[in-house]
């Protein structure tokens, strides 16, 4: 149900993770996210209506990219660490400020905070999920691809994560065709 946010204390929640839209929501993306208990936006939303329509379908965590300007408020910001199902998360839109915040060099983290268990960014508009040493020191790093602009060969896409009990359980590339 839209807008019910569940602990995943009782269940597997499935998050589902897009970027850079920039201005324009697919149908097959939105269609993708329907079934998600939670969404993280990496940046570069470019419209405000888009996180309101994706608000329709699960409560919505996003940060800003280098193309959005301060037009969503003071919820949406250049960091966000979301707890969802017990799985802590860090997003932010570029690889490179990512880097620097798992290294303690912004306001991200504060001393003493736990390393994030998934580190999100968009930016690249190329997928990937990073593992093991590659994502250290996070346990995974996500980056969903562009649902509007992809790059490198890809497809539109968009991740999607089961979370459950504080570990992640399964996460995803999914591919969601292009769009006229």
């Amino acid at each position: 149900m839209a807008g019910a946010a569940r602990s995943g204390v009782d269940g597997p929640l499935l998050v589902g993770i897009l970027s850079d839209t920039h201005g324009v929501l697919p149908q097959a993306a939105f269609a993708e996210l329907a079934d998600c208990d939670f969404i993280v936006h990496a940046g570069d939303i470019c419209d405000p209506g888009i996180l309101a329509e994706l608000e329709t379908l699960a409560p919505v965590t996003a940060v800003l990219g280098n193309n959005d300007c301060r037009e969503y408020g003071e919820a949406v910001g250049r960091f966000a660490t979301p707890v969802i199902g017990g799985v802590r998360f860090l997003v932010t839109h570029t690889p490179d400020d990512l880097q620097r915040a798992l290294r303690g060099c912004t306001s991200a983290l504060q001393p003493g905070d736990p390393v994030p268990q998934v580190a999100v960014h968009g930016h690249t508009h190329v997928p990937r999920i990073l593992k093991g040493k590659a994502a250290s020191p996070a346990s995974l790093v996500v980056c969903p691809g562009s649902v509007t602009r992809p790059r490198g060969g890809s497809a539109p896409s968009v991740a999607k994560m089961v979370v459950e009990g504080g570990a992640v359980k399964s996460v995803e590339l999914v591919e969601t065709g292009h769009f006229a």
